[in-house]
């Protein structure tokens, strides 16, 4: 999992350097379609697989705010 997104973010990089290469040198349109492909592909390729990797095997129960964990802080402040 972690090569993968290593692959994918290495991936994302280039295209964002080639967009820029186009958009100097060549085809600003072309450029900014390459840009835009690579920003999208960051949101909803790499961030989900990120969160998923470091979220997986955690209790979401311990990071929310409930009454138990509210209880359990008022604990810890008063001693």
């Amino acid at each position: 999992m972690n090569t993968l997104m290593k692959i994918i973010g290495i991936l994302i990089l280039l295209a964002i350097g080639v967009g820029y290469y186009f958009r100097l040198n060549e085809d600003v349109q072309t450029g900014d379609r390459i840009i835009g492909i690579a920003v999208l592909a960051s949101a909803f390729i790499l961030m989900p697989i990120f969160l998923y990797h470091r979220w997986k095997g955690k209790k979401l129960k311990d990071y929310t705010l409930s009454d138990e964990n509210l209880k359990k802080m008022k604990e810890r402040n008063r001693d």
